[in-house]
């Protein structure tokens, strides 16, 4: 069952060629133009298994200020539903519900802090799921939270998410509280933002197989690295970057 774990991804850019081109030298991914209701959509994959997808930032979106990202798809059995109980609970509905023919439907919401994610109800099964760690995976979720605690009781209110462990960063970064769907392998981890950040987001974390080959193709390509390479549980590395147009992701990866 996929309920209430995230499902799909996109990336919501200013140009969507070169960015399309960006992840496909960094990560490997494989572009496919389609055309859904009279919009450009681009769906990624990593060999024939479908990652996300890419489209252009709407123009009222720029209107108001919003910067490149990506954004996750939660999976719920009600859309209708799901949509009210997050308004409920002090979140916040940019896209109503809404039908997309012969895909599914969904909204676009923020939790009460202002995290945005959408919530979505497939036509179809979704993709098998991807071996976690796999080259081109995105297999962690991390939430870089107004306030670390109240935020987990949204997400394990809305979609019963657990606590694993919980990590001590340090002064500074404080407690980063790893989760996981329903009690078995964590999937993500939140945090309590830096001051620094302008607002709560979600970033994604894109498996590699060389972490360091992976930065090398990140700034030969225009891209930035904010962060890391820092290592991780597991023998793994870790960098938060920003891609050319701005939208900020992350990369796992082992060094060889």
């Amino acid at each position: 069952m996929m309920q209430n774990k995230f499902v799909w991804y996109e990336l919501l850019t200013t140009d969507t060629t070169a960015a399309a081109d960006f992840y496909a030298k960094v990560v490997g991914w494989r572009a496919e133009q389609q055309t859904m209701t009279g919009m450009a959509y681009t769906i990624l994959s990593m060999g024939e298994h479908p990652i996300g997808g890419l489209m252009a930032l709407p123009e009222a979106a720029k209107a108001q200020g919003a910067p490149p990202g990506w954004m996750g798809y939660i999976a719920v059995d009600d859309v209708d539903a799901e949509t009210k109980k997050v308004q409920s609970k002090g979140g916040k509905v940019y896209q109503p519900p809404v039908d997309i023919p012969n895909v599914g439907r969904f909204s676009v919401v923020a939790d009460p802090q202002g995290a945005p994610f959408y919530l979505f109800k497939g036509s179809n099964e979704p993709p098998p799921p991807y071996p976690p760690m796999a080259p081109g995976n995105i297999s962690w979720h991390e939430l870089h939270a107004g306030d670390r605690e109240p935020a987990f009781a949204f997400y394990a209110d809305m979609f019963g998410w657990q606590k694993s462990d919980a990590l001590d960063m340090g002064p500074e970064a404080g407690i980063y509280q790893l989760w996981s769907y329903n009690g078995g392998d964590a999937v993500g981890g939140m945090m309590t933002k830096m001051p620094t950040l302008p607002m709560p987001f979600w970033l994604y974390y894109i498996g590699v197989p060389d972490i360091d080959v992976a930065i090398e193709t990140v700034k030969a390509n225009g891209g930035t690295i904010l962060f890391g390479p820092q290592e991780v549980p597991g023998d793994a590395w870790v960098i938060n970057a920003l891609d050319p147009q701005g939208a900020m992701f992350a990369l796992v990866g082992m060094r060889k």
